[in-house]
């Protein structure tokens, strides 16, 4: 089992920057990736930026240019830095964690973590 905890949300103007943490512990040598993904009210989570435990990154159209996602492998932490927030970036924002364990594949997720942009 791997557990997630995010920090980091809060309410920022539009314009601005937040970042985000996400810390693994447990079974963290089983996470072959990390990601975030978001949420609003009446629609499907999204994905926001995945990364994998060899660095490489993957980001939605919506996060290209913006958000930066990153990793810091010996504190099993992911962090995701949102710059020039709008507010349509306004959601719950949730980490994720991929696992690779016994010849299956598992998925985690956090808590979430509510990210408001005003305009």
């Amino acid at each position: 089992q791997v557990q997630l905890v995010e920090s980091g949300g809060g309410v920022v103007q539009a314009g601005g920057s937040l970042r985000l943490s996400c810390a693994a512990s447990g079974s963290t040598f089983s996470i072959t990736s990390m990601g975030w993904y978001r949420q609003v009210p009446g629609k499907q989570r999204e994905l926001v930026a995945t990364i994998t435990r060899g660095g490489n990154t993957n980001y939605a159209e919506c996060a290209k240019g913006r958000f930066t996602i990153s990793r810091d492998n010996a504190k099993n932490t992911v962090y995701l830095q949102m710059d020039s927030l709008k507010p349509e970036d306004t959601a719950v924002y949730y980490c994720n964690a991929n696992r690779y364990y016994g010849g299956s594949n598992y998925s985690q997720w956090g808590q979430g973590t509510q990210v408001t942009v005003s305009s």
